[in-house]
């Protein structure tokens, strides 16, 4: 038989656990997530036996899956985002759910695919797939959020993994804007932004991160020098011993300040960070394309990408908390926080006395286990099931000895 030590076996647990709270995140698996309206993002579930293919599609969320369709087959959706649970609606011909009996009739709101009905990916084959011999890893798309299988992607993932999202092919054409973006974020940044600004004597452009002597020369070029050193002139003339109060140098550096900054208010207008990619040479491809941590935050926010965002409803592409990983990683803290540990949850439902008895027996079953493995290290032989077993009930059989001849005295 094959051998797997206690560590192993709780390092996989472990592992599984972290997995779950991940997928999970702060979904509540006791109460329906329908009050909640359009959720940002929570694990989903669709239920075959009540939305059969053929049937409209739905999904339900973690608490419904437990107590309206705990022995029904469902599917494992992973996530969606702006999701609102179905469960009990019109979609469900003989289920009311249990959790929240009133609902509205539909949730137009949601948007279903072929994910929905168990299907996936440009083949829509089942996973696991018990026909595929093909060993192959499925990647979720961030804009779809369809799942598919890496051959199938018209592109080979990178073989070492590093990369944080995909965009799948037919969300590349809906999208065609991320090709100029694509082009430049293929093993290198996107180049810093910069401003225009349009002078009255001519089109100057200006990098946001310019160095103080590039500012100074710019400034020489443009004519701001000169209004500079027009305004020192100016002063050095009425800084002289005159007869005046003053008040003249005074309007004079007012009026030459109000005019800077009219001219900066005028010049500095934000060019279209996508406008200034188009315009270097990018290749469109029929693939898909995956992407590194934190281009999300390279994509331009002008009001026009905005608009076209919008557009074509992918405003999410701008909010880097939509991503999968900022889900598992709020829903890894947020539960690694809740976690409590149980002996000590123990401990404080004690007074005093029980407390240390607690406490007294513990170091006693450790200490009594440790030295009962160690025989078995010490010789090289494998702890079978029995051994533990036959451990145990020598452990209580001395535990009642002891406690058989304990006195308790009152003062």
């Amino acid at each position: 038989e094959p051998v797997v030590s206690l560590a192993e076996v709780l390092a996989e647990n472990e592992e599984l656990e972290k997995e779950a709270r991940a997928v999970l995140g702060g979904s509540d698996h006791e109460r329906c997530s329908y009050s909640q309206g359009a959720v940002k993002r929570q694990a989903l579930y669709a239920c075959s036996t009540c939305t059969p293919p053929g049937a409209e599609p739905a999904g339900i969320c973690l608490a419904c899956s437990y107590e309206c369709h705990g022995t029904h087959r469902l599917f494992e959706l992973y996530t969606k985002r702006n999701f609102r649970c179905d469960c009990g609606n019109s979609k469900f011909k003989n289920l009311q759910c249990k959790l929240l009996p009133e609902k509205g009739k539909v949730n137009s709101g949601n948007k279903y695919n072929d994910n929905f009905y168990g299907l996936y990916c440009t083949c829509k084959r089942p996973y696991p797939d018990p026909e595929d011999e093909i060993p192959d890893e499925m990647i979720q798309c961030i804009i779809c959020e369809d799942w598919f299988h890496g051959r199938h992607l018209g592109a080979v993932p990178p073989e070492s993994g590093d990369f944080h999202e995909m965009v799948c092919q037919a969300c590349m054409k809906h999208c065609h804007f991320l090709w100029a973006y694509a082009s430049h974020l293929a093993g290198t940044e996107i180049p810093p932004l910069t401003k225009a600004n349009s002078l009255e004597d001519g089109g100057l452009v200006l990098k946001v991160e310019e160095s103080e002597e590039q500012k100074k020369e710019i400034k020489k070029e443009s004519g701001v020098e000169h209004c500079d050193t027009k305004e020192e002139k100016q002063s050095e003339q009425f800084n002289e011993p005159s007869t005046s109060s003053g008040s003249a140098s005074f309007e004079v550096k007012l009026l030459n300040s109000l005019i800077l900054m009219q001219v900066v208010t005028k010049s500095e207008e934000p060019v279209c960070k996508l406008k200034e990619l188009q315009s270097k040479p990018f290749v469109k491809k029929d693939t898909a394309t995956f992407w590194p941590s934190n281009w999300r935050s390279k994509l331009c926010t002008c009001e026009d990408c905005l608009k076209m965002y919008s557009e074509l409803e992918v405003q999410f592409l701008t909010d880097e908390c939509d991503t999968v990983l900022a889900y598992e990683n709020k829903g890894t803290s947020d539960q690694e926080t809740e976690r409590r540990d149980p002996l000590m949850d123990t401990l404080n439902s004690m007074n005093r006395v029980q407390q240390v008895e607690l406490i007294c027996e513990y170091n006693d079953l450790k200490t009594e286990l440790t030295d009962y493995l160690r025989r078995f290290a010490d010789e090289g032989t494998v702890v079978k099931r029995e051994d533990i077993q036959h451990f145990f009930e020598e452990f209580q059989s001395r535990k009642r000895r002891r406690t058989n001849r304990m006195q308790y005295y009152c003062s």
